[in-house]
């Protein structure tokens, strides 16, 4: 099996206060978030994820949370610093860096592409300071643009928007307008997702009354799209949408089965090696995670992804993509033969969710792109 390439995650876990859609691994902490502690628990993590890379050249690198830009840029620089001391990073690597644009969540632009960043991701959500209240936002309209025009003015070319659609009250204008809000910024890439209600969510347990329906959601994805295409931005995945090729190309790694490496709390990680492939995560719990580190106990269980999962594994993000994927990256990143594909696949053929081209690519049908969980779920392996 040829290794594929490998990125490196980093957990930045707190934020100002929690949003009620959010899933991820965020705790609310201000200004008691012991942040000293978690960057030399980071660093000592990092120590151990340079062993695991095995020499091996790290392509990206993402700072996520939580609110990364909670922290200031002289501890974003010395996490970075840290980072090239200890992985042998690509000369062009990108670096990306999540950030929230209000004014209390945010340091100056100019100082994170200082201490490396060279994409800033946004999180703006919506321009519409009503919707933005009602998912428990913090900033407004005005922080996004302000955020935006300092981080232009400080020399960042490449960032990106992040919107979401299906919001509670939100009609197909409102969230064309929100489009069209981000597109008047030029952004190289703009996220462009729906709301779910997930798991362990306030949204969850007490969902909204006024989410649009299905039909409506559709119709407001629909348009976003073509306005999208109209503007300049090439959809490339479910919900990312680039000018100019500016790719994620972290998250390319992620939905094309690449290894990523994973540092902080509540990170997971994948490795491939001479053994097989394998997945291991971090203690989710900030405190906890620092404590094991502390200790010298953090020792990330690996987890392999048995043959009878790996086609799942790898369609699970591979058939987000509009381009799809080649029969030999599959068998490249799998270890798996065309013919296990082939006939893993022969069920989503025969319905019309995948096409299999005449130089060996699949990808997702119109169809199969407009029920992606169907697809997916086609796929899932067999109980044992």
């Amino acid at each position: 099996m040829i290794p594929p390439p490998l990125s490196l995650y980093v957990h930045l876990p707190w934020c100002v206060q929690k949003c009620p859609y959010c899933d991820f691994n965020s705790h609310t902490a201000g200004d008691a978030a012991p942040k000293r502690r978690y960057l030399g628990a980071l660093l000592r993590d990092l120590d151990d994820e340079a062993i695991r890379s095995a020499g091996r050249k790290v392509e990206t690198v993402f700072l996520g949370g939580g609110t990364p830009s909670l922290f200031a840029p002289e501890e974003i620089a010395r996490l970075l610093d840290a980072v090239r001391t200890r992985f042998a990073l690509a000369d062009d690597a990108e670096i990306t860096m999540e950030a929230n644009p209000g004014t209390v969540e945010c340091g100056a632009p100019a100082g994170y592409l200082d201490a490396g960043v060279n994409r800033l991701s946004f999180g703006g959500q919506s321009f519409n300071n009503d919707l933005l209240k009602k998912i428990g936002r913090i900033h407004n309209s005005d922080d996004i643009v302000r955020a935006v025009k300092e981080a232009r003015e400080a020399g960042a070319g490449n960032f990106n928007i992040d919107l979401m659609h299906g919001l509670p009250g939100q009609s197909l204008g409102m969230a064309l307008d929100d489009l069209r809000s981000a597109i008047r910024l030029q952004p190289a890439h703009i996220s462009w997702y729906q709301l779910t209600l997930e798991p362990n969510t306030v949204f969850y347990a007490r969902p909204p009354a006024d989410l649009p329906d299905e039909e409506s959601a559709y119709k407001i994805q629909d348009a976003g799209q073509a306005l999208l295409a109209e503007s300049g931005y090439q959809q490339y995945e479910v919900s990312a949408y680039a000018r100019d090729g500016a790719l994620c190309e972290h998250n390319v790694n992620y939905w094309r089965f690449g290894d990523y490496l994973a540092a902080g709390a509540g990170a997971h990680g994948k490795i491939s090696n001479e053994s097989g492939i394998f997945r291991y995560l971090k203690p989710a719990n900030p405190l906890q995670y620092m404590k094991t580190i502390e200790a010298g106990e953090e020792k990330s269980v690996l987890t392999p992804i048995g043959a009878s999962e790996l086609v799942f594994e790898f369609m699970l993000n591979a058939l987000r993509l509009n381009d799809g994927f080649r029969e030999s990256e599959f068998c490249e990143r799998t270890g798996l033969s065309v013919g296990e594909l082939t006939d893993a696949m022969a069920g989503v053929l025969d319905k019309g969710l995948v096409v299999r081209s005449s130089n060996s690519v699949w990808r997702p049908t119109a169809l199969g792109r407009r029920f992606l969980n169907d697809l997916q779920a086609e796929l899932l392996p067999e109980p044992a």
